[in-house]
């Protein structure tokens, strides 16, 4: 059994997820359409952010290994 209070587990929970990066979904979110590709420029409509799902991964790769 563990010893520990379920208020107690919820807090250390809550520390956790605040420290945890943002996931790729986020990151892309609030990213506004810019009429090209945010990864590699390619033209595209007035609502896409990238060209495709290779480029929208890279870039979250790029912006998390940047902040760190």
């Amino acid at each position: 059994m563990d010893s520990k209070q379920p208020e107690v587990v919820e807090g250390e929970r809550d520390v956790t997820t605040s420290l945890l990066p943002p996931s790729a979904p986020a990151l892309i979110a609030v990213l506004p359409p810019k009429g090209a590709c945010w990864y590699c420029d390619k033209p595209l409509d007035a609502v896409r952010r990238f060209c495709g799902r290779n480029c929208s991964v890279a870039y979250a790769e790029e912006v998390l290994y940047q902040r760190e």
